[in-house]
Protein backbone atom coordinates (compact mmCIF):
# COMPACT_ATOMS: atom_id res chain seq x y z
CA UNK A 1 0.00 0.00 0.00
CA UNK A 2 1.40 3.38 -0.99
CA UNK A 3 1.75 6.22 1.49
CA UNK A 4 -0.74 8.35 -0.44
CA UNK A 5 -3.36 5.60 -0.37
CA UNK A 6 -2.79 5.05 3.35
CA UNK A 7 -3.33 8.74 3.98
CA UNK A 8 -6.55 8.70 1.97
CA UNK A 9 -7.84 5.74 3.98
CA UNK A 10 -6.98 7.43 7.28
CA UNK A 11 -8.61 10.68 6.14
CA UNK A 12 -11.75 8.80 5.06
CA UNK A 13 -11.97 7.03 8.42
CA UNK A 14 -11.58 10.34 10.24
CA UNK A 15 -14.28 11.94 8.13
CA UNK A 16 -16.74 9.06 8.56
CA UNK A 17 -16.15 8.98 12.32
CA UNK A 18 -16.68 12.73 12.51
CA UNK A 19 -19.86 12.59 10.45
CA UNK A 20 -21.28 9.79 12.59
CA UNK A 21 -20.50 11.84 15.69
CA UNK A 22 -21.97 15.04 14.24
CA UNK A 23 -25.12 13.24 13.10
CA UNK A 24 -25.59 11.67 16.54
CA UNK A 25 -25.03 14.89 18.47
CA UNK A 26 -27.31 16.83 16.11
CA UNK A 27 -29.92 14.13 16.70
CA UNK A 28 -29.51 14.78 20.44
CA UNK A 29 -29.84 18.53 19.85
CA UNK A 30 -32.99 18.00 17.79
CA UNK A 31 -34.53 15.79 20.50
CA UNK A 32 -33.72 18.37 23.16
CA UNK A 33 -34.96 21.31 21.11
CA UNK A 34 -38.30 19.68 20.30
CA UNK A 35 -38.76 18.46 23.87
CA UNK A 36 -37.79 21.84 25.33
CA UNK A 37 -40.09 23.72 22.95
CA UNK A 38 -43.07 21.51 23.78
CA UNK A 39 -42.44 21.69 27.53
CA UNK A 40 -41.58 25.38 27.85
CA UNK A 41 -43.06 27.03 24.77
CA UNK A 42 -39.72 28.60 23.82
CA UNK A 43 -36.70 27.49 21.81
CA UNK A 44 -33.76 26.02 23.74
CA UNK A 45 -31.16 26.09 20.96
CA UNK A 46 -32.61 28.29 18.20
CA UNK A 47 -31.32 31.65 19.43
CA UNK A 48 -32.19 33.40 16.15
CA UNK A 49 -35.82 32.53 16.81
CA UNK A 50 -35.54 33.66 20.43
CA UNK A 51 -34.00 36.95 19.32
CA UNK A 52 -36.92 37.62 16.97
CA UNK A 53 -39.48 36.56 19.58
CA UNK A 54 -37.81 38.78 22.18
CA UNK A 55 -38.08 41.73 19.79
CA UNK A 56 -41.75 40.94 19.17
CA UNK A 57 -42.40 40.68 22.90
CA UNK A 58 -40.78 44.09 23.44
CA UNK A 59 -42.89 45.60 20.67
CA UNK A 60 -46.00 44.23 22.36
CA UNK A 61 -44.96 45.52 25.78
CA UNK A 62 -44.46 42.01 27.22
CA UNK A 63 -41.31 42.88 29.14
CA UNK A 64 -41.26 39.68 31.20
CA UNK A 65 -41.22 37.33 28.20
CA UNK A 66 -38.66 39.51 26.45
CA UNK A 67 -36.43 39.41 29.54
CA UNK A 68 -36.72 35.61 29.72
CA UNK A 69 -35.73 35.20 26.07
CA UNK A 70 -32.85 37.68 26.27
CA UNK A 71 -31.65 35.91 29.42
CA UNK A 72 -31.87 32.59 27.57
CA UNK A 73 -29.60 33.99 24.85
CA UNK A 74 -27.07 34.97 27.51
CA UNK A 75 -27.29 31.52 29.12
CA UNK A 76 -26.75 29.90 25.72
CA UNK A 77 -23.61 31.99 25.18
CA UNK A 78 -22.32 31.08 28.65
CA UNK A 79 -23.07 27.42 27.95
CA UNK A 80 -20.90 27.59 24.84
CA UNK A 81 -18.11 29.21 26.84
CA UNK A 82 -18.39 26.59 29.58
CA UNK A 83 -18.26 23.81 26.99
CA UNK A 84 -15.01 25.16 25.54
CA UNK A 85 -13.42 25.45 28.98
CA UNK A 86 -14.52 21.93 29.93
CA UNK A 87 -13.22 20.56 26.62
CA UNK A 88 -9.90 22.37 27.07
CA UNK A 89 -9.15 20.93 30.52
CA UNK A 90 -10.33 17.39 29.67
CA UNK A 91 -8.25 14.57 28.23
CA UNK A 92 -11.37 12.87 26.85
CA UNK A 93 -13.03 16.08 25.75
CA UNK A 94 -15.99 14.67 23.79
CA UNK A 95 -16.81 12.18 26.56
CA UNK A 96 -16.60 14.84 29.27
CA UNK A 97 -18.57 17.48 27.34
CA UNK A 98 -21.37 15.06 26.47
CA UNK A 99 -21.32 13.67 29.99
CA UNK A 100 -21.79 17.18 31.40
CA UNK A 101 -24.61 17.80 28.94
CA UNK A 102 -26.29 14.59 30.10
CA UNK A 103 -25.88 15.58 33.76
CA UNK A 104 -27.37 19.04 33.20
CA UNK A 105 -30.32 17.51 31.32
CA UNK A 106 -30.79 14.98 34.12
CA UNK A 107 -30.82 17.82 36.65
CA UNK A 108 -33.37 19.64 34.50
CA UNK A 109 -35.46 16.45 34.45
CA UNK A 110 -35.57 16.47 38.25
CA UNK A 111 -36.66 20.12 38.33
CA UNK A 112 -40.40 19.56 38.20
CA UNK A 113 -41.86 22.15 40.56
CA UNK A 114 -43.99 24.85 38.98
CA UNK A 115 -41.83 27.53 40.57
CA UNK A 116 -38.72 25.97 39.01
CA UNK A 117 -39.90 25.89 35.40
CA UNK A 118 -37.76 28.89 34.47
CA UNK A 119 -34.68 27.29 36.03
CA UNK A 120 -35.37 24.10 34.06
CA UNK A 121 -35.65 26.10 30.85
CA UNK A 122 -32.30 27.81 31.46
CA UNK A 123 -30.61 24.50 32.30
CA UNK A 124 -31.78 22.98 29.01
CA UNK A 125 -30.58 26.07 27.13
CA UNK A 126 -27.20 25.88 28.89
CA UNK A 127 -26.81 22.22 27.91
CA UNK A 128 -27.51 23.07 24.27
CA UNK A 129 -24.84 25.76 24.34
CA UNK A 130 -22.38 23.41 25.99
CA UNK A 131 -22.83 20.59 23.47
CA UNK A 132 -21.44 22.76 20.65
CA UNK A 133 -17.95 22.30 22.10
CA UNK A 134 -18.04 18.54 21.45
CA UNK A 135 -17.24 18.86 17.73
CA UNK A 136 -16.24 22.16 16.10
CA UNK A 137 -15.06 21.07 12.67
CA UNK A 138 -14.41 18.04 10.45
CA UNK A 139 -11.25 18.12 8.33
CA UNK A 140 -11.16 21.89 8.63
CA UNK A 141 -14.82 22.43 7.68
CA UNK A 142 -16.86 24.22 10.40
CA UNK A 143 -19.84 22.28 11.74
CA UNK A 144 -22.81 23.53 13.74
CA UNK A 145 -24.51 21.06 16.06
CA UNK A 146 -27.48 22.89 17.59
CA UNK A 147 -28.29 25.20 14.68
CA UNK A 148 -28.58 24.39 11.02
CA UNK A 149 -29.03 27.78 9.35
CA UNK A 150 -25.28 28.08 8.89
CA UNK A 151 -25.04 24.51 7.62
CA UNK A 152 -27.80 25.06 5.09
CA UNK A 153 -26.18 28.31 3.99
CA UNK A 154 -22.84 26.54 3.43
CA UNK A 155 -24.66 23.76 1.60
CA UNK A 156 -26.41 26.23 -0.68
CA UNK A 157 -23.20 28.11 -1.40
CA UNK A 158 -21.52 24.81 -2.19
CA UNK A 159 -24.21 24.07 -4.76
CA UNK A 160 -23.64 27.49 -6.28
CA UNK A 161 -19.88 26.98 -6.51
CA UNK A 162 -20.42 23.55 -8.06
CA UNK A 163 -22.70 25.08 -10.70
CA UNK A 164 -20.05 27.65 -11.68
CA UNK A 165 -17.36 25.00 -12.02
CA UNK A 166 -15.89 24.18 -8.59
CA UNK A 167 -16.09 20.38 -8.43
CA UNK A 168 -15.08 20.00 -4.77
CA UNK A 169 -17.82 18.23 -2.80
CA UNK A 170 -16.68 18.63 0.80
CA UNK A 171 -19.62 21.00 1.37
CA UNK A 172 -22.04 18.09 1.10
CA UNK A 173 -21.24 17.07 4.69
CA UNK A 174 -23.20 20.15 5.84
CA UNK A 175 -26.43 18.25 5.24
CA UNK A 176 -25.54 15.79 8.04
CA UNK A 177 -26.28 18.10 11.02
CA UNK A 178 -29.53 19.19 9.37
CA UNK A 179 -30.61 15.57 8.86
CA UNK A 180 -29.67 14.69 12.43
CA UNK A 181 -31.57 17.68 13.78
CA UNK A 182 -34.72 16.85 11.81
CA UNK A 183 -34.76 13.19 12.84
CA UNK A 184 -33.98 14.07 16.45
CA UNK A 185 -36.73 16.68 16.56
CA UNK A 186 -39.25 14.14 15.28
CA UNK A 187 -38.12 11.64 17.91
CA UNK A 188 -38.22 14.27 20.67
CA UNK A 189 -41.69 15.44 19.69
CA UNK A 190 -43.05 11.88 19.65
CA UNK A 191 -41.44 11.04 23.01
CA UNK A 192 -42.73 14.23 24.62
CA UNK A 193 -46.28 13.65 23.40
CA UNK A 194 -46.14 10.07 24.71
CA UNK A 195 -44.34 10.61 28.03
CA UNK A 196 -44.64 14.32 28.79
CA UNK A 197 -41.85 15.79 30.95
CA UNK A 198 -40.34 12.30 31.36
CA UNK A 199 -38.99 12.70 27.82
CA UNK A 200 -36.18 14.81 29.30
CA UNK A 201 -34.95 11.74 31.17
CA UNK A 202 -34.78 9.81 27.90
CA UNK A 203 -32.88 12.66 26.27
CA UNK A 204 -30.36 12.78 29.13
CA UNK A 205 -29.90 8.99 28.94
CA UNK A 206 -29.24 9.30 25.21
CA UNK A 207 -26.62 12.00 25.92
CA UNK A 208 -24.92 9.70 28.44
CA UNK A 209 -24.96 6.85 25.92
CA UNK A 210 -23.29 9.10 23.35
CA UNK A 211 -20.67 10.08 25.91
CA UNK A 212 -19.87 6.40 26.57
CA UNK A 213 -19.70 5.68 22.85
CA UNK A 214 -17.24 8.56 22.45
CA UNK A 215 -14.86 6.74 24.81
CA UNK A 216 -14.08 4.37 21.96
CA UNK A 217 -12.84 7.20 19.74
CA UNK A 218 -9.03 7.48 20.04
CA UNK A 219 -7.87 10.63 21.80
CA UNK A 220 -5.69 11.86 18.89
CA UNK A 221 -8.74 11.64 16.63
CA UNK A 222 -10.93 13.47 19.13
CA UNK A 223 -8.48 16.37 19.20
CA UNK A 224 -8.82 16.77 15.42
CA UNK A 225 -12.51 17.65 15.82
CA UNK A 226 -11.79 20.76 17.90
CA UNK A 227 -10.03 24.03 17.26
CA UNK A 228 -6.59 24.45 18.77
CA UNK A 229 -5.34 27.45 20.69
CA UNK A 230 -2.80 29.33 18.58
CA UNK A 231 0.80 29.06 19.90
CA UNK A 232 1.06 32.75 20.86
CA UNK A 233 -2.30 32.56 22.65
CA UNK A 234 -1.25 29.40 24.49
CA UNK A 235 1.96 31.12 25.63
CA UNK A 236 -0.04 34.09 26.85
CA UNK A 237 -2.37 31.82 28.82
CA UNK A 238 0.57 30.01 30.44
CA UNK A 239 2.24 33.33 31.23
CA UNK A 240 -0.75 34.36 33.28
Amino acid sequence: MTRARRRRIIRTRRTLTGLALVGSISFLAGMTDATGLLLTGDFVSFMTGNTTRAALALSEGNLYHAAVLISAIGVFVLGNAAGIVIAHVSHRRIFVVLGCVGLVLALASMTTGQSLMLARFFMIVCSMGMVNAAVEHIEGLPIGLTYVTGALSRFGRGIGRWIIGDRRIEWTIQIVPWGGMVLGAIAGAVLTRLTGAHALWLVSIFAMALALAAMFIPRPLQRRFNQKIAPHNRAAVRGK
